[in-house]
């Protein structure tokens, strides 16, 4: 257990007293003990080498307790929205009856108060086989967020949101979770939404959980940004393929203070494929780190994952990627690729690819860059013309829209560009 020896521990053993009879006893107490047993992360935990969470989190905050009544939302991406507000779902602001025949969403704690042993058991086998400090947290301390349910043999048309923001305009901390089912052989496309509504020091722990059922094929789209370099954000997702299940995965991460995706993949089938992509854009002295791993359990498995870092002034980027292949894996097919390009002196980037094979006929590779704009592209532009300024803009944009080309839904593809031409026209001014 944690020792009472800083203000800090006290603070969050104090979260855990509120939070621990709030449904999911039994869970919640394994998770605290977990995280207790551990403590934040700082530098000297290996998967947290390059991001100080315990620095960060130096004064937790108390959990959101009020919650904004009535609000402007950012506009949808034409797709049916449901809002998690300071760590609690609300219906009011849910579009829960336009789902499609074929889905059903639940809040979480309600799934929690019942106890539902499908729900509960998901929850504590991610955990488990993550051991990651901060989702143990999330865990023991999670308030609310969406269970969605797809039905076996549904072909989901219309695209869902799940959207996670924070509106309050005092330093609190939320902790929401969101666990998304696709029955077999169905097929459906998930935004993720991480916002914040105020520019307040917020701190805001937010879980994804995907089971994919033999068959299931699932998109998940990922935007996350924030108007305060206050505002610290663990974002954890975490995969469960079945036999011949897909996930494609693409995420934008706007940097707003300290930002860590992280991404836990385990293909617990054969011929299970996943595709994991993004582009981070990171200024001032922002510091976004995407850290993820992919566990190829059975033979027969695909693995590519794609990333761009876009790095202004001070802004610092990480990625950290392994491939795991276990004894038995073979026909494994996994590669994995970082580029970064830096627009400053003082722009850094961290890239620490990895692979662990332990089965002999497998095929995987990985590949790291980082450097400045190609000179000799720049000058090419210029000379046609074109303002400098401009140039640069184009190159980039074109950089960072590489991690998307493999998005079909070209309106999802369309917003991720207008964002990233938007971060570029806000540096030139």
């Amino acid at each position: 257990m944690i020792k009472l020896a800083t203000e800090t521990d006290a603070a969050l053993l104090s979260l855990f007293d509120e939070m621990k009879g709030k449904g999911a006893t039994g869970l919640r107490q394994a998770a605290w003990e977990s995280f207790a047993a551990k403590g934040l992360p700082n530098r000297r935990v290996e998967a947290w080498h390059y991001t100080d969470l315990k620095a960060a989190l130096a004064k937790p905050a108390p959990i959101a307790s009020v919650y904004a009544a009535a609000l402007t939302l950012p506009a949808k991406c034409g797709a049916i929205r449901l809002v998690t507000l300071d760590g609690v779902f609300r219906p009011d602001l849910s579009d829960l009856a336009a789902l499609p025949e074929g889905v059903k969403a639940q809040p979480l704690r309600e799934a929690l108060g019942q106890g539902a042993a499908g729900i509960m058991a998901l929850i504590a086998s991610s955990d488990v086989q993550t051991d990651d400090a901060a989702l143990s947290l999330n865990a023991a301390l999670m308030q609310d967020g969406v269970v969605l349910r797809v039905a076996g043999g549904a072909t989901l048309e219309q695209t869902i949101e799940l959207a996670t923001f924070v509106s309050s305009e005092e330093a609190q901390s939320s902790f929401s979770r969101n666990v998304v089912i696709v029955g077999k052989d169905a097929h459906a496309t998930i935004v993720e939404t991480a916002g914040a509504l105020s520019s307040a020091p917020a701190q805001d722990n937010q879980a994804l959980i995907v089971r994919l059922a033999s068959g299931a094929t699932l998109d998940i789209i990922t935007h996350a940004s924030g108007q305060s370099d206050a505002l610290v954000r663990v974002m954890s997702l975490l995969a469960h393929l079945d036999e011949g299940a897909s996930l494609n995965s693409y995420a934008l991460l706007e940097g707003a203070g300290l930002l860590r995706r992280q991404i836990f993949a385990r293909l617990d089938g054969e011929r299970a494929k996943v595709s994991l992509n993004g582009a981070t854009l990171a200024k001032g002295r922002q510091h976004v780190d995407t850290t993820l791993v992919v566990d190829h359990a059975f033979p027969n498995g695909e693995s590519r994952e794609r990333f761009r870092s876009i790095l202004d002034e001070q802004g610092t980027g990480v990625f950290q990627g392994k491939i795991v292949v276990r004894p038995g894996a073979q026909k494994t097919d996994g590669v994995m690729q970082s580029k970064a390009v830096l627009l400053s002196d003082g722009a850094t980037m961290n890239n620490k690819p990895e692979l662990e094979i332990f089965a002999d006929d497998v095929q995987c590779g990985h590949g790291a860059t980082c450097g400045r704009l190609d000179k000799d592209q720049l000058f090419y532009l210029v000379a046609r013309g074109i303002p400098r300024v401009e140039a640069e803009a184009l190159l980039i944009e074109g950089f960072a829209n590489e991690a998307f080309e493999g998005l079909e839904n070209e309106a999802l593809r369309g917003f991720l560009a207008t964002r990233i031409s938007s971060w570029m026209a806000a540096r030139a001014r």
